[in-house]
C-alpha cells in the first residue's frame, strides 16, 4: 500500500489547470495552458508551463514555457534567455510567500521583458492589484477564488500614492510636476 507521501507527490506532479484566469484585468474567456511541477517529465498537454530546468532543455518547443519557483535567481544570463518566451509563469507556492513580486518586478525594470508574465500557485483576490503593480500581466486564481471579486479587487484604486512597473512617479512627484505648469 502506498504511503501518502508517493500519494501526495504524485498529485503535485499532475499537470494543473485553472479555471479562472484573469488577464490584462478581465476575466479570460479561456485559458489553454496548463502548469506541470514535475522537472523531469514533458507533460502531454499542451501549451504548458513547465519547471525552468525543463524549459531550458527544451526551448525549441513553442508549446512550453517556463515556470519559476518563487526561489528562482534571476541572474543577468537567465534574464537575457527569458527574453526569448512570450510568457513566464512564476509560480506562488503560499499566499505569505512575496518573492515571486520581486522576480516579475526584476523581469520587468531590469531585463526589460514584455511578454506575459503569469501568476500561479496560491493565488488569491486580495494579492491581484499589488500583482499588476509589479509586472503581472495575468493571474491563475486558486480554485475557491471568485472572478467577480478579482474583477472588483483590480478597480478598486483609481489612485496610487506609490510607483510601480507602469508608474515610475510617485503621487507628490506627479502633484509637483503639475503645479509648476
Amino acid at each position: 500500500m502506498p504511503s501518502n507521501d508517493t500519494q501526495t507527490d504524485a498529485v503535485e506532479l499532475t499537470p494543473v489547470h485553472v479555471d479562472h484566469l484573469i488577464a490584462d484585468g478581465e476575466l479570460a474567456a479561456e485559458n489553454a495552458w496548463c502548469v506541470s511541477y514535475d522537472a523531469e517529465t514533458l507533460p502531454e498537454q499542451r501549451p504548458a508551463f513547465v519547471p525552468l530546468v525543463l524549459w531550458q532543455a527544451n526551448q525549441d518547443d513553442a508549446e512550453l514555457a517556463p515556470l519559476l519557483s518563487s526561489d528562482t535567481e534571476l541572474t543577468t544570463e537567465l534574464g537575457q534567455q527569458l527574453s526569448s518566451t512570450s510568457a513566464i509563469a512564476i509560480d506562488f507556492p503560499a499566499f505569505t510567500d512575496g518573492r515571486g513580486y520581486t522576480l516579475a518586478r526584476l523581469l520587468r525594470e531590469r531585463y526589460g521583458y514584455t511578454g506575459e508574465v503569469r501568476a500561479v500557485g496560491d493565488v488569491l483576490v486580495d494579492q491581484l492589484d499589488y500583482m499588476r503593480r509589479c509586472g503581472f500581466t495575468a493571474m491563475a486564481l486558486r480554485d475557491d477564488q471568485h472572478p467577480d471579486d478579482a474583477i472588483r479587487a483590480l478597480n478598486m484604486f483609481s489612485v496610487r500614492y506609490q510607483t510601480d512597473v507602469e508608474q515610475r512617479q510617485a503621487l507628490f512627484e506627479r502633484r509637483l510636476a503639475d503645479s509648476k505648469q
